[in-house]
């Protein structure tokens, strides 16, 4: 990047950095059930609200529970349940005229982050002439929002404390944000029961996407002491449940732990920003459609390895809050153990380092979209254009080059077998060896479930 544009995205970030003791965050109220909601709905004046969610999660028991709820307190809704991954203006607009239609005076999202981004999307009954695209950016919301409420039934998005709400441009597929202060929800309500359904690979890239958030926030140049306070005490629940719940995934202690982990994330995010992670997994997953937690834990270590030293400082107080380096290691012994850590987290839960859709040609694109996305906007500790981006990783996320290194620290190439296997990923394996620092491991590539890998 020329010096005169990082100038520029440095001013920037620092004028944010300023202006955010100024501005109005907010926590959502947390409430621990979801038969909690309906008596604050009811006392803000709600008598029918508009349940957003997807078509799998309406038919889960804890959605009816909910529904229940409402109905004995006297609260009508109306169900929307077409919401997809990666939401799109399309059912954004389709959400709308139906809380249009039935008069709805609140909104409450059902699911993970698509449908949480959606209701929040939803936004735009507060501003009619306004078309959803000239609502992305920052702080273009501004007015007051009927009652919003999260209801995550996963443990990742953070989207129940956010300001933002991330939207797929149905024509062009570009993703963008929609963020402002009235799209944090009043209420989050973090259920363990609502995430007993959501499978391993889930319930693990989920997990990872968190990690990322807290990650991403920590390392960033605008934290505050609350933000770095919440990434500390998200890497450590992440870190000491997400393999509990992978494993075990009735086990209710971990399933709350991760719910916690993920909300202080999402509040630890929502003012420290994220980074170059978020920015490739955005336009990876409008480019491909691949899940947004996927992505992230796929692009995670690529662009913290990427970063270089700079980041060892930052990383090595990760590693503590994890529990895999003590108070007196070094900086770069701790950030390493931080590292091989989170190589070793994936692999025990059955997540690969390989993403088969993305084509090497279409990375100068992807990297252009990204370097729009994330600059001058997120206060990264090194600042990267689209160029630099391009040499990050990206071929070697394509073709699952990592795996060597994967299979290394694991130690036991069977014990990463079985975790992969558990987590639903199909192999295909070459036959060939690769040799690094001496050590011999077999090569392969995999893909997530319902995906098969380039030949080759």
């Amino acid at each position: 990047m020329n010096i005169f544009r990082r100038c520029w995205c440095r001013a920037f970030q620092g004028a944010f950095r300023l202006a955010i003791p100024l501005l109005p965050y907010r926590r959502p109220e947390q409430l621990g059930d979801v038969a909690e909601l309906p008596v604050r709905l009811a006392r803000r004046g709600c008598g029918r609200v508009l349940v957003v969610t997807s078509p799998s999660v309406a038919r889960m028991p804890g959605t009816r529970r909910l529904l229940d709820a409402l109905t004995q307190e006297g609260i009508g809704w109306t169900l929307y349940d077409r919401t997809v991954p990666n939401p799109t203006t399309a059912t954004v607009e389709e959400a709308l005229e139906l809380y249009l239609r039935e008069t709805c005076q609140g909104i409450i999202g059902i699911g993970g982050g698509s449908s949480l981004d959606c209701a929040k999307a939803v936004v735009r009954a507060a501003l009619p002439h306004k078309p959803l695209s000239k609502l992305g950016g920052v702080l273009k919301v501004r007015r007051p929002l009927p009652p919003l409420a999260a209801v995550p039934t996963t443990a990742g998005t953070g989207s129940e404390t956010t300001i933002a709400a991330v939207i797929t441009d149905a024509k062009t597929r570009d993703k963008y944000a929609v963020s402002d202060f009235p799209l944090i929800p009043d209420y989050a309500v973090l259920d363990p029961e609502m995430t007993l359904s959501l499978p391993p690979h889930l319930t693990a890239s989920t997990g990872m996407d968190a990690l990322t958030h807290a990650v991403e926030a920590f390392i960033g140049r605008s934290t505050t002491p609350d933000t770095r306070e919440d990434a500390l005490a998200a890497v450590g629940l992440i870190f000491a449940n997400l393999e509990r719940a992978y494993q075990n995934g009735s086990d209710l202690g971990a399933r709350r732990a991760l719910l916690t982990a993920s909300f202080r994330a999402g509040c630890a995010f929502t003012k420290s920003y994220v980074g170059y992670v978020h920015a490739v997994a955005h336009s990876l997953g409008g480019a491909y459609n691949v899940a947004h937690g996927y992505a992230n834990a796929v692009i995670l270590p690529v662009v913290l390895r990427a970063y270089g030293s700079a980041v060892y400082p930052r990383l090595a107080r990760l590693a503590q809050a994890a529990g895999l380096a003590g108070p007196g290691a070094d900086s770069r012994t701790a950030a390493l153990a931080f590292l091989d850590g989170l190589d070793g987290l994936k692999a025990r839960c059955g997540i690969g380092n390989a993403i088969p859709e993305l084509r090497p040609e279409d990375i100068p694109e992807l990297a252009r979209h990204a370097d729009r996305e994330a600059n001058p906007l997120y206060p990264v500790p090194v600042l990267m254009d689209a160029g630099e981006l391009e040499k990050i990783g990206l071929p070697r996320v394509h073709t699952g080059e990592y795996f060597h290194e994967f299979v290394t620290k694991c130690g036991d190439p069977a014990k990463v077998l079985k975790a992969l296997d558990a987590g639903g990923f199909n192999l295909v394996w070459t036959h060939s060896l690769t040799r690094r620092r001496g050590t011999a491991a077999r090569c392969g590539r995999w893909s997530s479930p319902g995906r098969t890998p380039r030949a080759g």
